[in-house]
């Protein structure tokens, strides 16, 4: 009745395979990934980019048509790993931040300050808010949303549809990528747990020698105080350090890509 309908069925299993590949970007990806974004629109979104993206893959790439219901589940959740790899990546300088923000907070006194991040949906404390922020803008600014799409791209061109194995999965790279992320957090935050130690120290000399002195009250201000204040000061340098690492984050990326196949 439909002489085209069996021309387009045989395209319905690879098209869904290019759809979980590119919904798997929207697990982990930085910002993509946020539930302030409606899951309708994200759903709409992958839709939009699979329709433009299948038409100019090569005809050896497109990968089996046959599959039935039983062996396409297992290889579109395979393939929405794949996205899911790179998203995880590039999401984790952006964490870093996040946590050394934390740690920050809780030398200072603001543990108890805590708002609920929509971008990680949990709560977070204020200060890592904030430098989550600051390295979303760094990401952005670095090309990260177009670096993602286009390596992703990319993996149609190494890896056929339903190719993918998860013995490909870079554990190594993902290791080395969050062991990275502790240093930067670690770095950035250096400068002002180093100065609520100072503080703490000079504060229980002071405790010693003049007990008429409330230190508690006089402490917990003194440590926001300071901290905030080196905290401003090292903005710059930290700028610089999220800037390399997001850089090369998105580099190690591109050249896992450019290996597969």
């Amino acid at each position: 009745m439909f002489p085209g309908l069996d021309h387009l069925l045989s395209h319905a299993v690879p098209f869904a395979l290019v759809l979980a590949r590119l919904a798997g970007l929207f697990i982990f990806a930085p910002l993509l990934s946020s539930i302030v974004i409606p899951m309708r629109l994200k759903a709409i979104m992958v839709l939009v980019m699979a329709v433009a993206t299948y038409p100019l893959l090569p005809s050896v790439m497109v990968g089996p048509g046959d599959m039935d219901i039983f062996t396409l589940a297992p290889a579109m959740v395979i393939e929405s790993g794949l996205g899911a790899v790179i998203g995880i990546l590039a999401a984790a300088p952006l964490l870093s931040l996040e946590m050394s923000g934390v740690l920050i907070g809780q030398q200072m006194g603001f543990g108890l300050a805590k708002v609920f991040n929509p971008e990680a949906n949990f709560d977070t404390d204020l200060l890592g808010q904030i430098l989550f922020y600051i390295a979303a803008g760094a990401f952005l600014s670095a090309g990260g949303l177009e670096t993602m799409f286009g390596s992703l791209i990319h993996t149609f061109e190494r890896v056929p549809l339903g190719g993918f194995q998860v013995a490909q999965t870079p554990l190594d790279l993902m290791t080395g990528v969050i062991i990275s992320g502790f240093e930067l957090a670690w770095r950035v935050a250096a400068p002002v747990t180093g100065m609520i130690l100072l503080l703490v120290v000079v504060m229980g000399i002071l405790g010693k020698t003049m007990p008429q002195i409330n230190i508690m009250s006089v402490g917990f201000t003194a440590k926001i105080l300071a901290g905030l204040a080196i905290l401003t000061a090292s903005l710059y340098a930290s700028q610089g350090a999220v800037w390399d690492e997001v850089n090369a984050v998105l580099g190690q990326v591109v050249r896992w890509v450019g290996g597969l196949g």
